[in-house]
């Protein structure tokens, strides 16, 4: 069996932890690295249930997206939520990693997994962060040709479902070609030129005010989906990758972390 050091290398191989944002918190959050690993399970986000899964399935390392610590904390104590999740994983000798804003630029990350999903073809990112053009926010590619309204029920279909759903902003019957898309929360590319060249944007967390304004200088459709879901898609892809490279027996919690559980 790999060490956890050896696993954690193969993952940071893949998502440099150099390419995250410098506010993120990326990388092991613990565990021995002379631990050896053999069960490794992926999730979203780092709650009590998701590392009670972790914990009765005997993991070794849980693989989460979301920081547990993305701010400071004075304790971590059984009576935090977040000194709860560390606990429980602790007591089982489970490790835990964070692979966030770099998965997201991965090449092989978050977005590229949406762009998959969805049907994307000729991938590119929509803008280069690394110097070599290996890292990037965002996707861009090309479908069909389709209509508005079939490609979302496309991506609803890829997606995992949430009370959320998809929302759409534009004409059903509109003709969709390029599609530009962001894991996450995307508003902050409202403003970027290149969205003014696509047919529709995906992405998640879209405002109010912010939508509205995009919508009236552009002629680009919106389609706005779950935050948790669009990251989700990620998880699968990157076990079998893992699964494959170091023979590890991994799994994907499909426990449902969306804060939203429904609609009234």
């Amino acid at each position: 069996m790999p060490t956890l050091a050896e696993v954690v290398a193969v993952l940071h191989d893949w998502f440099p932890p150099s390419t995250a944002e410098e506010w993120d918190a990326v990388g092991l959050v613990s565990g021995a690295p002379a631990d050896e690993v053999a069960k490794v399970m992926f999730a979203v986000d780092p709650t009590l249930e998701v590392a009670e899964e972790a914990a009765e399935w005997g993991a070794d390392l849980l693989v989460v997206h979301h920081p547990l610590f993305l701010k400071g904390v004075t304790s971590v104590a059984a009576t935090t939520p977040k000194g709860r999740t560390l606990t429980t994983l602790s007591r089982a000798g489970c490790a835990l990693l964070t692979a966030h804003t770099n998965a997201d630029r991965a090449l092989g990350g978050v977005s590229a997994a949406m762009g998959h999903a969805f049907g994307l073809r000729d991938q590119e990112p929509l803008s280069s962060v690394g110097e070599d053009g290996t890292t990037g926010i965002g996707r861009v590619g090309t479908v069909g040709p389709t209509t508005l309204g079939e490609f979302a029920a496309v991506v609803s279909a890829a997606l995992p479902p949430t009370a959320h759903g998809v929302r759409v902003a534009g004409r059903s019957t509109r003709v969709i070609e390029t599609v530009a898309l962001c894991g996450g929360a995307g508003d902050f590319l409202l403003d970027d030129p290149v969205l003014e060249n696509v047919d529709v944007f995906v992405t998640s967390d879209l405002r109010h005010h912010p939508a509205i304004e995009f919508l009236e200088r552009s002629g680009t459709a919106l389609i706005d989906v779950a935050h948790w879901a669009a990251e989700w898609l990620w998880l699968p892809a990157t076990a079998a990758r893992l699964q494959g490279t170091t023979k590890v027996e991994t799994r994907v919690s499909t426990l449902v972390t969306d804060p939203w559980t429904f609609r009234a």
